[in-house]
């Protein structure tokens, strides 16, 4: 089997996502998802320009090759940009394999460790008490496990809180500018948990994300305040490219931590896995390089016992929740799965086999990853340019969104 063309589609069903398909000479293709949120066209162009030239005539069973000839062969290793162009050809590839070989992905990865994955939605509302609705609907639905975020006293807007029924931070038009505040936050979060906590009782597992906001004594600070209320994360307290500053965390709190959903590498987390200062990995398969990439991951994650828990935000398209649905059912040391539905536009176009159920998702026994892409109706959406918001403090400052 050879591989014979390659081409990227670029669509916007609800939102932006980049596709590309690799063909063979046996009429099998495969699928993968090359979405960089806000900076999508610059993928397209990575695997266009330069990728797409160099698969042509390869051998699409070779995975761990092509994977290194793509980041080790560039010379210019690691970025957002590389490893999203890496990951969309390595989804493709273990999308055609799977298909040749009539088999689920899963099943490549040595098969099914676990009967289904746990997943948690988004939970929120401007006040408390909208949220604590919002956390008794998914509780209603089944979810055994519920991120909860809510409006602050004081802030127009916040991180996490939609003003319609959909959370979709990306926007067209220039970049929106929100605002913070950190002590107004401090003092918050607390009080949000400790009521929803006497709303739904101790028996439902419930997340929280900082999105990179605090210092590291801060995060101690609210790691410590939420001990009371046993949650199963709190993530990305502080930006992590000084890993070492999760030290600092770690002396002061017991609330596990989860971190990375912007990293792109294993690089990103040796100190953090090695020195077990988090507990999860929140690097996805797409923003990781692909499955080949995050087994590496794992595996030295497992050491540590440090489990995953992959970013599955709806700015990644349903090929890569299928690729972390097919790994996280193989993977020993699984925590847990973000899952934000996509719209019906989006489905449409990502047909998929992967289904939820009493707070679990399933990928489906289908050949290869479970997903196919309708090119026609693909078509219909054009691409749309979109950014993500940009944060500042209430004195002006330019600050971590």
């Amino acid at each position: 089997m050879k591989i014979t063309d390659a081409k990227v589609f670029v669509c916007s069903p609800g939102r932006n996502f980049v596709t590309l398909k690799i063909y063979t000479d046996e009429g099998i293709y495969g699928i993968g998802d090359g979405t960089l949120n806000g900076r999508e066209k610059s993928v397209v162009s990575y695997l266009e320009d330069y990728c797409i030239p160099c698969l042509l005539g390869r051998d699409p069973f070779q995975i761990e090759d092509i994977w290194h000839y793509f980041y080790k062969g560039a010379y210019w290793r690691r970025g957002p940009v590389t490893m999203s162009a890496v990951a969309a050809i390595d989804m493709a590839l273990w999308d055609i394999k799977g298909k040749a070989l009539k088999t689920p992905v899963y099943n490549l990865l040595g098969g099914k460790s676990r009967q289904g994955v746990m997943v948690y939605p988004h939970a929120y509302g401007e006040t408390i008490e909208a949220t604590i609705e919002n956390v008794q609907k998914y509780v209603d639905e089944g979810y055994v496990a519920v991120r909860a975020q809510s409006g602050i006293p004081g802030l127009k807007s916040t991180y996490g809180v939609a003003k319609g029924k959909t959370y979709e931070p990306a926007q067209r038009g220039m970049p929106t500018e929100y605002e913070w505040s950190t002590e107004k936050y401090l003092n918050f979060t607390p009080k949000l948990f400790q009521k929803v906590r006497d709303a739904i009782g101790d028996d439902i597992h419930l997340l929280h994300d900082c999105h990179h906001r605090l210092t590291p004594i801060e995060a101690g600070r609210l790691g410590k305040e939420l001990e009371p209320y046993h949650l199963f994360w709190l993530e990305d307290t502080t930006p992590a490219e000084l890993q070492e500053s999760f030290r600092l965390i770690r002396k002061h709190t017991t609330t596990p931590l989860a971190v990375g959903e912007v990293f792109n590498t294993v690089y990103d987390y040796t100190t953090l896995i090695t020195e077990q200062l988090i507990d999860y990995i929140r690097m996805s398969i797409l923003r990781g390089g692909g499955i080949t990439s995050m087994q590496k991951v794992a595996a030295l994650a497992s050491i540590y016992q440090v489990r995953t828990g992959f970013h599955g935000a709806s700015d990644l398209s349903p090929i890569t929740m299928a690729a972390a649905l097919h790994f996280n059912l193989a993977v020993n040391n699984f925590g847990i799965q973000e899952y934000m539905k996509h719209p019906a536009e989006a489905n449409d176009v990502f047909p998929h086999a992967y289904a939820f159920e009493k707070g679990y998702m399933y990928p489906g026994d289908e050949p290869g990853l479970g997903v196919d892409f309708n090119e026609e109706l693909a078509a219909t959406y054009p691409y749309q340019r979109a950014y993500l918001p940009v944060n500042r403090k209430e004195d002006g400052t330019l600050f971590d969104w």
